[in-house]
């Protein structure tokens, strides 16, 4: 089946530059393409080669690195989207590499279907999503990219290639999570199930508390996260697990007031008042920290797993091993009270269990993710340093997405298949038709 015609692609020289959702990344291409096939995506890649230029695929702009960022041809995946097809014997759903995940979420739905686990939002394409690592939180169950069954690849020639545990395994293993170094993704296979029901219970806690019984909550729950605010000893808890129903929704106006108005409303203006005067940010976040009151709600995994996000920040996020994420959390916490600095977004903390694809950040072992984030326009270099530092001395590996200074030395030592991947780039990208700058640092060159 499928939810989209196919038509010519387009192409143009670039005109504004492009900027992702955060503002902190420009690039100024020099033109833009929107191709609507894999053979119309890899003739314009077998022509950006002819005239000597880098390729890159933007989705959404919801990294905060310049994964995505060019100065060659900017591929734009608007035309790429919609669901293939349906295999209800192997339970897969093919779909089109620039369909948005709120998208297929929808349609799965439709069709009585879900993914297993998701990330806290639903705005990206699920091949940026997928080329980036983008998890949710789960005990058993893992990352998008660990979800997939197969993929289709545009490499740096303009080959079409397909690959899956049987067919071009060792591309499989990596490109994953390729961070679209290894080719342009043109469509994603992934595993999906009957949709069924999340119970999602959320309630405060006490810091303490929470790291105290971090390890009973993980295993006692499928799906269990947390938010500490910082300057407060309060953080916000939320434990999702399959439920027989009846599903039991968010009332209309409950859920708006309190994923609407007090998370993107009010947080919108109190992170204004907080960056105008940062003295106030203590005071906020106490008063912030206690309005979300306890609630159990029953629905559809993506309406449970997600949320809207309209206040707009930078995000640094770090994977630990799980049996270091208290230790960190600790000492986070203490450098935070004994500095100067003023956090006005709370810290989110994740699981997720260890996965074979090379560069996934859970590649191997039980993993904790501590993800910090600060209001847009505030400056954040001293306090994501100082965070940095704490996770780099527990082994951390940095979400490719998201704000890091690491580079190619550092994360040879902390992923071990990380001579396997850049040995496959070597292979189908020799002449780094995928490369930027970011990818330099990252993988070296």
């Amino acid at each position: 089946m499928s939810t989209w015609t196919a038509g010519p692609g387009r192409a143009r020289t670039a005109g504004s530059p492009w900027r992702n959702w955060a503002g902190n990344v420009t690039s100024r291409p020099v033109r833009e393409v929107s191709p609507a096939s894999a053979e119309e995506l890899a003739a314009e890649i077998r022509r950006a080669a002819r005239d000597g230029l880098r390729v890159k695929t933007v989705g959404t702009g919801h990294s905060f690195t310049s994964i995505a960022a060019t100065d060659g041809v900017l591929v734009r995946p608007d035309l790429l989207t919609g669901i293939r097809r349906i295999d209800r014997a192997a339970m897969t759903v093919t779909v089109e590499s620039g369909t948005p995940l709120k998208r297929l979420n929808v349609a799965l739905a439709r069709e009585g279907l879900s993914l297993t686990n998701m990330g806290d939002i639903m705005e990206q394409t699920v091949a940026g999503a997928v080329s980036t690592g983008t998890h949710g939180t789960g005990r058993d169950s893992a990352s998008i990219a660990a979800q997939i069954r197969a993929l289709e690849l545009v490499t740096a020639d303009g080959t079409l290639m397909t690959c899956s545990e049987k067919e071009n395994p060792e591309v499989f293993a990596a490109a994953r999570i390729g961070l679209g170094a290894l080719g342009v993704v043109s469509a994603i296979t992934f595993a999906v199930e009957p949709v069924f029901l999340l119970t999602a219970r959320e309630e405060p806690m006490r810091f303490d508390r929470v790291v105290s019984v971090f390890d009973e909550l993980h295993a006692e729950n499928e799906h269990f996260e947390f938010y500490w605010f910082p300057h407060t000893d309060n953080c916000n808890t939320k434990r999702n697990n399959r439920s027989a129903g009846p599903a039991a929704p968010l009332p209309r106006l409950g859920g708006w007031f309190e994923d609407e108005f007090l998370s993107n409303g009010v947080f919108q203006a109190a992170c204004s008042l907080g960056r105008a005067v940062p003295p106030a940010i203590p005071a906020i976040a106490r008063i912030s920290s206690r309005a979300l009151s306890a609630r159990t709600y029953t629905d559809i995994p993506y309406k449970v797993f997600t949320s809207p996000r309209r206040v707009r920040f930078l995000e640094m996020e770090y994977a630990l091993p799980r049996e270091a994420a208290t230790t960190a959390l600790r000492e986070l916490k203490a450098m935070v009270e004994r500095s100067p600095l003023k956090v006005s977004f709370p810290v989110e903390v994740r699981t997720a269990p260890a996965d074979d694809i090379a560069l996934s950040t859970a590649s191997g072992r039980e993993t904790a993710y501590i993800a910090v984030h600060l209001y847009k326009g505030t400056p954040h270099r001293g306090y994501f340093t100082a965070v940095e530092r704490i996770m780099t001395a527990h082994g951390g590996r940095p979400h490719w997405g998201k704000v890091h200074t690491r580079d190619a030395a550092y994360l040879a030592e902390v992923y071990p298949r990380f001579a396997e991947f850049t040995a496959l780039r070597d292979r189908l990208d020799p002449d780094r038709r995928f490369a930027n700058d970011y990818l330099r640092r990252v993988l070296g060159d």
